[in-house]
């Protein structure tokens, strides 16, 4: 039992600090692919932590939706903007300071949260990683939410369309 807990610690910390640096990739790479690139470092950690939850379903879910379509859909974007690499110089403004400052407060709170966290280990039966209370929770309590968004995505889908297609005027 006490190898099982520290190899699950240790999975924690890898998947942790891919997670945080593939978000501060992210935030701080001037070029869009490499950010993009940066998130699905991300996408696959957060995949990862999901599998030291036992929750397989939510892994395969993570990696199929976030990492598979929506950046697939993002580099879609690229693409069609022509979006280039920013150089220069980073210059502050009162936007990034109060961005940074507010990023401190909240890395700061999330120290005070878990200040008492010691490697406790969570106990008990859970079942929000498998795949019949998630599809009776979206079928039963949020159907209407679900359709809705549905809509949405079509609606987007359909205004990308018109947006990328090339006009030609006689």
């Amino acid at each position: 039992m006490e190898a099982t807990t520290t190899i699950q610690t240790l999975l924690f910390w890898i998947f942790s600090i891919l997670g945080i640096a593939g978000g501060i990739g992210l935030i701080f790479n001037r070029s869009p692919i490499y950010a993009a690139l940066s998130l699905i470092i991300n996408f696959f950690s957060i995949a990862g932590l999901y599998l030291s939850l036992g929750a397989e379903f939510l892994a395969a879910i993570q990696i199929l939706v976030y990492a598979g379509a929506i950046m697939v859909l993002f580099l879609f974007v690229i693409m069609l903007l022509n979006l280039k690499d920013e150089h220069g110089v980073l210059q502050f403004d009162s936007k990034r300071g109060i961005a940074f400052i507010l990023g401190l407060a909240f890395v700061a709170e999330m120290l005070y949260v878990f200040k008492d966290w010691h490697g406790k280990d969570v106990t008990g039966s859970f079942s929000f990683g498998e795949v019949e209370p998630i599809g009776k929770e979206l079928m039963t309590n949020f159907i209407f939410p679900f359709e809705m968004i549905s809509i949405v995505l079509l609606a987007a889908l359909i205004g990308a369309i018109v947006i990328a297609r090339k006009h030609t005027y006689n």
